[in-house]
């Protein structure tokens, strides 16, 4: 079954109201962040009548428009962010693309694209503002390291030229799988949402040691979404993880809320599946609990990733 543009466009209003934008204005004022600080993880999600999802896609998200970013910038104290490619628009970046032409210098791009991505495509996003592509193997159901061994190493000497970076969503068994090429791949490598534990496993999860490691040897990883791996609502068993790679390297940690919250649990995509309904300041405040230290805070959130996704200085 096809949504109508009708019915789609009913059926994600409701969902926006019902959620985002009142989630979004609720919750304790978010702790003082530095100056220039950087939300590296966010989506944005446009009209299904100008920005058409992919027919493939594995779920139907509500809309989640630039004007509500500006509010949840104002709510965190976040001036800058890193606009990330959702699965379900496919190849086709137009969306993230004009959003991150609208914010202009305070947003950067991060794009999904096919393996036979022109040198002319790439050259064209890089000149809108992306300094990355994301190969998102969690959501797509890819778990065969020899698979993704493959995208990466096919895709990262064309991204060389530019100076960009692969950021790669899977989990930390596959991580631990890929660990021996990551070394050899001539770009960054970043990895989402902490490596996307079980967090009740603790950090003897299979595969955290070798994304420590990684992150010795000069990989990312992104500190965000704890609420995706938590079994507890103050998420106080995600921190160990997030601590773990702190103390491994704070120069290689990145931050993100991962707004506008995609859900964790998806319907079928003739449904619009609603955000979750996350506390945004909470996620700023679960930050500091992990990194109470000044120094490294800024680091963090400015210093690293203003060099990574190469923001002009603030």
């Amino acid at each position: 079954m096809k949504l109508t543009r009708r019915e789609f466009g009913g059926l994600a209003m409701g969902a926006i109201a019902g959620g985002l934008v009142s989630e979004t204005a609720q919750g304790a004022a978010a702790p003082a962040l530095p100056a220039g600080a950087i939300d590296c993880h966010i989506h944005i999600v446009g009209p299904q009548s100008k920005y058409p999802m992919a027919a493939n896609r594995a779920y139907t998200p509500p809309g989640a428009s630039v004007a509500e970013l500006k509010t949840l910038r104002t709510q965190i104290g976040v001036a800058r962010n890193v606009i990330v490619q959702p699965s379900f628009y496919g190849f086709d970046n137009s969306c993230t693309r004009d959003a991150v032409v609208e914010l202009g210098a305070s947003a950067r791009g991060i794009a999904v694209v096919p393996a036979n991505v022109s040198e002319a495509e790439l050259r064209r996003l890089d000149a809108a503002g992306f300094v990355g592509i994301r190969l998102n193997f969690s959501t797509l159901g890819i778990s065969d390291p020899r698979e993704a061994e493959r995208q990466i190493l096919e895709i990262a000497p064309k991204l060389e030229p530019l100076k960009w970076h692969i950021q790669i969503n899977t989990e930390l068994p596959m991580i631990a799988a890929l660990a021996p090429i990551i070394g050899i791949v001539p770009v960054p490598v970043v990895f989402d949402h902490i490596g996307n534990p079980e967090a009740e496993l603790g950090a003897r999860h299979p595969g955290f040691f070798a994304l420590v490691e990684l992150v010795h040897r000069g990989a990312y990883v992104k500190l965000s979404a704890p609420y995706n791996h938590s079994t507890r609502p103050d998420w106080a068993d995600v921190a160990p993880f997030a601590k773990s790679l702190i103390a491994a390297r704070a120069d290689r940690m990145l931050w993100g809320t991962n707004w506008p919250h995609p859900a964790a649990t998806r319907g079928p995509v003739t449904q619009v599946s609603p955000y979750q309904k996350v506390d945004n300041p909470k996620l700023v405040t679960a930050f500091m609990d992990w990194c109470p230290d000044a120094a490294m805070r800024k680091m963090i959130l400015v210093d690293t990733p203003a060099k990574l996704y190469r923001f002009p200085a603030a």
